[in-house]
């Protein structure tokens, strides 16, 4: 519970209480279905999201993590075989690839946008690699048209993180759109976010999306009849129900997500903080507002006392986690780790206020 005066990094309670009627309504409409794996739910989510992606098909999971392990063994990945991603974007991106069987090969990214460094992807490409998997992260896309190009001429596939990135866009087309399959997650924080965890997959492709339905309900092609060696990874009707909802204002959300960006960028105005780079490639929908500073431990105890909630995203880079420490060996990635040292998420969410935001520039700017 925020004490009197804290800004809380985020506030689900604020947004629950604009839509609570309509959360209720559609939490009701299930329990009078009856129906709860499966059903018209997941179904109607599965064709509305993937259509406000721009993609044909939706395959709804059970958390963001799973919808890329299942997106990569729909994609044909199997034991031994590479993955081209990146370091700094937490665990679950390089949990789903391991789970996989497959060996995460990490390349450093873009000083401006966080995101894959695409002019090190090709000295990352062997004869084991399988899949590009590029993070979209803080809410940009990365640079997809010339990794789309690598990934053409050198056969492979192209699984895009989407997690933090609903409704972002590359070169007008939106995230998750771009390659041969795209994931997100429905993680409460996300920019759409369920009441627990929940996860989807969008594809162009017929095949892999019927590969993903199968794989996510342990292969079957009907009941106790199984194709593939699947798992349980089922998007459960309420939260596809939740999800339903809030999707009709995640632009509307974003766009005010975008405008409190807007805000930050104008009057924080330190010269010891680095505010986020936006490519021009796209339109970044500002999941997290991350600025960067050489001072970052000192800033954020001294924020935290003017009572201001941040976080890091994220603090160690996966290959210098202590489960994940044998894949240091053939890693180079000092944008990374550097980036790691530096970066410092400030409050972001569509119903902050604006004298919240105002004081939080006030108190960085006074940071010295």
């Amino acid at each position: 519970m925020s004490s009197p005066g804290t800004i809380p990094f985020i506030d689900f309670k604020r947004q629950y209480r604009l839509i609570e009627g309509e959360i209720r309504g559609a939490i009701e409409r299930v329990f009078d279905s009856g129906y709860f794996i499966l059903g018209r739910e997941v179904e109607s989510l599965e064709r509305e999201f993937a259509s406000y992606c721009g993609s044909s098909f939706g395959v709804g999971v059970a958390s963001g993590t799973e919808a890329l392990y299942v997106s990569l063994l729909a994609c044909g990945i199997e034991p031994g075989d590479e993955v081209v991603t990146v370091a700094n974007a937490g665990v679950p991106t390089i949990a789903a690839i391991t789970l996989a069987g497959a060996i995460p090969v990490f390349v450093d990214i873009d000083p401006g946008s966080y995101t894959i460094d695409v002019s090190k992807i090709e000295e990352a490409i062997t004869d084991r690699t399988r899949v590009l998997l590029p993070v979209h992260l803080y809410g940009q896309c990365a640079d997809m048209a010339p990794l789309l190009e690598i990934a053409g001429e050198h056969g492979l596939k192209v699984v895009e993180d989407a997690c933090q990135a609903h409704g972002a866009s590359y070169g007008g087309k939106r995230a998750g759109s771009l390659g041969d399959a795209g994931c997100f997650s429905f993680y409460p924080t996300k920019n759409l976010g369920a009441y627990g965890d929940a996860g989807m997959i969008v594809t162009g492709d017929a095949g892999t999306a019927e590969r993903a339905r199968l794989l996510r309900n342990y292969g079957q092609v009907d009941r106790y009849h199984h194709r593939l060696r699947g798992i349980n990874s089922r998007l459960d009707e309420i939260q596809a129900a939740v999800l339903r909802v809030k999707l009709k204002y995640l632009d509307a959300w974003n766009i005010k997500r975008i405008e409190i960006a807007g805000k930050y960028e104008k009057h924080i105005v330190n010269g010891l903080i680095t505010k986020p780079g936006k490519m021009e490639y796209g339109t970044h929908v500002f999941h997290l507002y991350v600025i960067a500073c050489e001072l970052r431990d000192e800033l954020r105890e001294y924020l935290g006392k003017k009572g201001i909630a941040t976080l890091i995203h994220y603090p160690v880079p996966v290959y210098l986690q202590e489960a994940y420490a044998g894949l240091k060996e053939r890693t180079d990635c000092p944008v990374t780790e550097s980036s790691s040292r530096t970066v410092l998420s400030l409050p972001l969410y569509p119903e902050i206020t604006d004298g919240e935001v105002s004081r939080i520039c006030a108190a960085v700017n006074i940071f010295q």
